[in-house]
């Protein structure tokens, strides 16, 4: 350790400084994956106790982990390595143990091995089954921890793993997230300059590590429009989209899939136009769900506040009732309904037009990169809906009809020809 200049980024340090044993890192192109890859190669298994183990460096390819892993060990580790064959990418280090550098597309040169420690790089383009049926039972033995890094190809077992690992209540596993923006010593001028010529979709996917579905053309990017200051007339409105709440200690299977509490904070102009100031949202108990709709309506005073109809928001009631008395603020809850629709239905009827026509303008803040990748991915299965499913409650709030130019209509209900009823 002593021999070795090791330099990390800050994600870098947060990373490889977390107790987890099974890491998962999505991250954007060029955000430094493949340094944190070395230098966590080469200190582990420089700790390593045992030199009959092995430590692991997988690619999708034998040719891809010697372009990407090879020179790199090479630079970092040259005062601590004894030996280096080139030809079957091996690297031996002076404490006697060996660093492997292997492709997944080979699966056979990885059995009945003893592994101290395992990087798998690129994992969205390597087999699961790789991991599942050899990797894994080869780390049993010594207890090795494994670092999963690359950048999203879709929604495959990638995804499914970062969620596992970001949802679990599994102590083993960690995930992160982060963008090219998140490499210091990366020119953001640079990663803005690919945004300009790439689709929105393959910067999402490859820059910003985004876990994209293609599909789902029921919102478009070129639609959505962002400003900075809310309109200077007009009322808010809340609406709450509730998760529900689990039994206290009940633990989470592997396959679940939890929801979030959305809470769409909307400024409505005069002319109908939505002006989406917030979307607060996370996986809270009940009454820390409580306190969140209670501070949303205390700092934004709203005109109406509206909550799904069901046994969640007859569970949150109580709680909210105790924060009203407690802080002398009452404010009435709307109770939100389907409306006999189907979710794909309703969402469509309130929010497509919407943004088609430029009706709804986004604040720029931190939570449009949640929202909008449950809205361009809405209505894949696969993704949350619960920013989405929120703001369209909005529509059950602001009754704001839409004329049609100037013309005057006697004894006639209106028609919003935005919404479509």
């Amino acid at each position: 350790m002593t021999a070795l200049d090791v330099q990390f980024t800050p994600w870098q340090q947060e990373v490889f400084s977390h107790p987890a044993r099974f890491k998962v890192v999505s991250a954007g192109r060029r955000c430094g994956k493949s340094y944190l890859a070395a230098w966590a190669l080469l200190i582990n298994a420089l700790q390593a106790g045992d030199a009959r183990s092995w430590t692991f460096y997988v690619a999708p390819t034998q040719g891809q982990a010697r372009q990407i892993m090879w020179r790199t060990l090479l630079e970092l580790g040259h005062s601590v390595i004894k030996k280096a064959h080139i030809n079957n990418l091996d690297i031996e280090l002076v404490n006697g143990q060996t660093i492997g550098l292997r492709g997944a597309d080979r699966p056979d040169t990885m059995r009945g091995v003893s592994l101290n420690f395992l990087v798998l790089d690129e994992y969205a383009d390597i087999k699961a089954e790789v991991w599942e049926e050899i990797l894994r039972p080869a780390c049993a033995d010594k207890k090795a921890p494994a670092v999963f890094i690359g950048t999203p190809k879709g929604r495959n077992h990638f995804y499914d793993l970062y969620k596992y690992a970001e949802m679990s209540d599994d102590v083993e596993w960690r995930a992160w997230h982060f963008t090219s923006y998140d490499n210091p010593f990366l020119s953001s001028d640079e990663v803005n300059a690919a945004k300009r010529s790439m689709s929105s979709y393959a910067f999402r996917q490859e820059f910003m590590a985004s876990f994209e579905s293609k599909g789902s053309e029921m919102f478009k990017d070129e639609w959505v429009k962002f400003d900075d200051e809310p309109p200077s007339n007009g009322d808010y409105y809340i609406a709450i989209d509730l998760a529900g709440f689990e039994e206290v200690g009940k633990k989470r299977s592997k396959n679940s899939r939890l929801d979030d509490t959305a809470i769409s904070v909307v400024k409505v102009s005069d002319n109908g136009d939505w002006f989406v100031e917030n979307i607060i949202s996370g996986r809270w108990d009940l009454n820390e769900t409580a306190n969140k709709i209670f501070q949303a309506v205390r700092d934004y005073q709203p005109v109406s506040v509206g909550i799904e109809r069901g046994i969640a928001k007859q569970a949150v009631m109580s709680p909210l009732m105790d924060l009203q008395r407690k802080y002398g603020k009452y404010f009435r809850i709307e109770e939100l309904t389907h409306g006999n629709k189907k979710k794909a239905d309703r969402i469509m009827w309130s929010l497509q037009g919407r943004f088609e026509n430029g009706i709804i303008t986004l604040k720029k803040a931190e939570w449009n990169i949640k929202f909008l990748d449950q809205l361009f991915q809405y209505p894949d299965p696969l993704t949350h809906d619960d920013l989405v499913d929120s703001l369209s409650y909005i529509d059950q709030l602001a009754n704001v009809a839409y004329g049609i130019g100037d013309i005057e209509f006697d004894e006639i209900e209106i028609l919003d020809i935005v919404a479509g009823y």
